[in-house]
């Protein structure tokens, strides 16, 4: 079931590369594996998947500290006293949205002798269930982060609501390549856009996404 899935997915992201006039090969698949165990993280590898998505840090530790090889990816709210046990093992974290977790990263990265790379998460809809800078507050944000030397702002992420026809993300998706374009000449690269799950990555990804985050279209 999980190579049918993922023949499908890749599919999927190609057609709708190709209908945006994009390359498939921008695109970035990462498996979201919050809910399953290290074997099926290890089959999925096995399929060709590099990337992989967890969004809590002691539910993860087992199967991050299982296969380091693969690129591991936090994809969820980061709490700053966790810094310290996310540093050291994931190749990317989607979801700086406040300077108190930027210093606690800052420092744990000067210890490490390292540097970390991140995305700005973004609040694009305004949910009050959801984390992220409200849209305004980015450049600024941005700003700040020119003084914390071991941080590298690689791109945006964000979260669209969940909604019964997918179509109605097109305006959020949008909203934030808009945002990372207009916010491009900062001294970040900005290139990634990490934003489309489940219900609405094909949306996603003619809307400009370079990373997709998938759970369950694969999993289950």
């Amino acid at each position: 079931m999980l190579a049918e899935n993922y023949k499908k997915v890749m599919r999927e992201i190609a057609l709708a590369a190709e209908r945006a006039g994009r390359d498939p090969a921008d695109i970035k698949l990462i498996a979201v594996t919050k809910t399953v165990g290290i074997e099926e993280v290890r089959q999925a590898a096995e399929l060709g998947i590099t990337d992989f998505g967890e969004n809590r840090v002691q539910d993860a530790e087992e199967k991050v500290k299982a296969l380091p090889a693969l690129n591991w990816h936090f994809i969820g709210h980061l709490q700053s006293n966790k810094a310290r046990d996310v540093l050291p093992h994931y190749h990317l974290i989607h979801s700086l949205d406040r300077i108190s977790l930027v210093k606690a990263l800052q420092r744990c990265a000067e210890k490490e002798g390292k540097e970390v790379d991140v995305l700005i998460q973004v609040n694009v809809s305004g949910e009050e269930s959801k984390f992220g800078l409200e849209p305004g507050k980015l450049p600024g944000f941005i700003e700040k982060l020119a003084g914390y030397n071991r941080i590298n702002v690689k791109g945006l992420m964000t979260m669209a609501p969940f909604v019964d026809d997918p179509e109605e993300t097109r305006p959020w998706f949008r909203k934030l390549r808009e945002l990372r374009d207009a916010n491009a000449k900062t001294g970040f690269e900005l290139i990634e856009l990490s934003m489309g799950m489940t219900n609405d990555y094909i949306i996603a990804v003619e809307e400009g996404a370079t990373m997709v985050r998938i759970g369950s279209a694969l999993f289950y």
